[in-house]
């Protein structure tokens, strides 16, 4: 029998090739953990072109109406972070399923809501629940899938992170305008139930570890969401309140600072904390998240307000303003495998150079619109500021 300093290279990368195999089941489950987690983002904008319709089938109020979006982000944002420490406690199988169950639940009830009220609050527990789902898919990623094959998978996570939130306007118009806006929220029950069953039928790639819930910093769990809750809080209403001119605004304001106070004060001082910032401390890591927030700032705001301008000023219904988000929704899309094949041919720093400055000049380019939906560029406005 030939060892393996004299097997010919054939024979090598065959013995070497069962190490990247990938279970079918595991795959199968991945694949529907990713589905899962799109639906999720999916629900943050896919409101987005149709607020005018839930407004008036909710009798709400032009200020109440963007909290049918505020409620989900607010709680999501404090499921993420707590979603590490809770799949290391529960294991990823049943803090997912779970997830997925509880968001199918609250997506039934917020198609059921009869006034502003309940809705806010269904949408709340929707993106609670459903924040479970986001995290848990990239820790998979790397759980499951050997260093050779994460070149592969990390575009296609990443394009259905950013491809979902993109696209929600144009289904979510396309589903209020062709049957009404509550099947904004029933589509995801067939889906999530499917979802809910397979995930917790399949995902078998790591255990539960009861006892760290003696050590879970329940007390941090309290700053970070009374930091993270008030700091959307006030980042959402600010604007419209005068700042702190508003009372409510300077109260968020204090219960913001001390929240992350206390909170950054324990995460270094916990065996066990809510979120380990210690992660940071490598360079690469750090940027790259910092790369994420910018890139996640232009994407989730400006999928917020080009709906909100083409509804407001422009007079789009939401079948209008779905057609026009599915632009950049395609754009992405096409461009998505593109970018997979130059990720391993390419220096990532280049990539990324590239990526940001196509980015910095579309969005630029948009800041000239007007309400007839012209763009002026510059220097025409300052020819005509000359002239006059």
């Amino acid at each position: 029998m030939a060892d393996a300093t004299t097997a010919p290279p054939s024979m090598m990368s065959e013995a070497a090739a069962p190490s990247d195999r990938i279970a079918p089941r595991r795959l199968f489950a991945f694949l529907i953990m990713v589905f899962g987690m799109f639906m999720s983002i999916l629900d943050i904008q896919i409101v987005s072109a149709s607020l005018a319709e839930i407004q008036a089938g909710l009798g709400a109020g032009s200020d109440e109406i963007a909290w049918v979006q505020t409620s989900y982000l607010i709680a999501e944002v404090i499921m993420i972070p707590l979603s590490g420490a809770l799949a290391r406690i529960l294991s990823t199988r049943i803090l997912f399923s779970f997830s997925a169950a509880g968001f199918t639940l609250a997506s039934a009830l917020a198609a059921t809501a009869t006034n502003i009220d309940q809705m806010i609050v269904y949408r709340a527990i929707q993106g609670f629940i459903g924040g479970g789902m986001i995290p848990s898919v990239f820790a998979a990623a790397f759980t499951i899938f050997p260093p050779s094959k994460r070149n592969i998978v990390s575009p296609i996570i990443g394009l259905v992170a950013t491809l979902a939130p993109t696209i929600g306007p144009t289904i979510g118009g396309y589903i209020s305008h062709a049957m009404s806006w509550h099947w904004l929220f029933l589509v995801n029950v067939v889906p999530g139930i499917i979802v809910t069953a397979v995930t917790f039928g399949l995902i078998d790639f790591d255990k539960p570890d009861f006892k760290l819930l003696k050590k879970f910093d329940w007390w941090g769990l309290f700053w970070m969401a009374l930091f993270l809750g008030t700091m959307e809080f006030v980042l959402e209403e600010g604007n419209n309140k005068d700042w702190f001119n508003d009372e409510h605004i300077v109260m968020g304001t204090v219960a913001m600072v001390t929240g992350g106070f206390f909170f950054f004060h324990r995460v270094f001082r916990v065996d066990f904390p809510v979120v380990d910032l210690r992660a940071f401390s490598n360079a690469n890591f750090a940027f790259g998240s910092l790369f994420s927030f910018v890139m996640g700032v232009g994407l989730y705001g400006l999928t917020y307000l080009y709906p909100v301008y083409l509804g407001r000023i422009r007079g789009y219904d939401s079948m209008m303003i779905g057609e026009t988000m599915f632009v950049s929704g395609a754009a992405m899309f096409l461009t998505a495998p593109v970018a997979g094949a130059l990720s391993s041919k390419l220096d990532p720093r280049v990539m990324m150079m590239i990526g940001f400055a196509g980015f910095a000049a579309g969005t630029y380019s948009m800041t000239f619109m007007t309400p007839t939906g012209t763009s002026t560029s510059c220097c025409c406005r300052r020819s005509s500021a000359a002239a006059r």
